[in-house]
């Protein structure tokens, strides 16, 4: 009976660390099909994509196996193995940006208010796929690994490392767009609305969980 609740509490975290990716996979879509500017994290990516015959997602998929590999450079001997396993997170993350981009094939807003909608609507849904990751307590992308990674071995917080971290990458982006295009694609206010608020969302995000949660259980010991 025991080895049944088990089963079922990992089939449960897995599917929602699935469900999380799948959301991330949209809300990054989203973000971008405004036309304000993609993510930070997803920034690297899509301006490879625009230079390169090669996906959205591919390019993610690979941003995260150089990551990982970041990873395995820090941590050494200390590296967990099992932590190895970020690469199918990173590949399943990749097909669902992919998946999302189809997805959202009509979505082409012209006027300013309606990509500020757009931009404002993935920013939600992004928000709600890094909780169901993080919730899941199983993996999380390479990309959010090795942030938690340099913040611990040079004693900073979390959160300031994230901000060095998406400016890099949002530097980096900047300078390979210059580099092909002489101009600025793929970045934009967009970039850095998401940068802003999205870790604001999730802190709402989870106060409603927890919220509904204490009102079930509630519920339920009253009846």
């Amino acid at each position: 009976m025991a080895g049944a609740t088990d089963q079922k509490s990992v089939f449960t975290r897995y599917s929602t660390l699935i469900l999380g990716l799948f959301f991330m996979g949209l809300g990054i879509s989203l973000i971008t099909k405004s036309y304000l500017g993609t993510s930070p994290i997803s920034s690297v990516p899509y301006v490879l994509c625009l230079v390169f015959p090669v996906t959205f997602g591919e390019f993610a998929f690979l941003l995260g196996v150089f990551f990982l590999l970041i990873e395995i450079i820090i941590l050494g001997k200390g590296f967990p193995k099992i932590q190895s396993l970020q690469v199918f997170v990173g590949l399943i993350l990749g097909f669902f940006i992919d998946l999302g981009m189809l997805i959202f094939y009509f979505v082409d807003p012209v006027f300013y208010p309606a990509k500020i909608i757009t931009l404002l609507a993935g920013c939600v849904v992004l928000a709600l796929g890094v909780y169901l990751e993080i919730t899941s307590g199983t993996f999380v992308y390479p990309g959010d690994a090795v942030v938690r990674i340099i913040a611990e071995k040079a004693g900073k917080r979390f959160g300031t490392v994230k901000v060095a971290f998406d400016t890099t990458l949002c530097f980096t982006a900047g300078a390979i767009s210059f580099f092909f295009f002489g101009t600025l694609k793929g970045l934009g206010e967009g970039t850095l609305i998401s940068a802003l608020i999205v870790g604001y969302i999730i802190t709402a995000i989870s106060a409603l969980f927890v919220f509904f949660s204490h009102r079930r259980n509630h519920f339920q010991r009253d009846n």
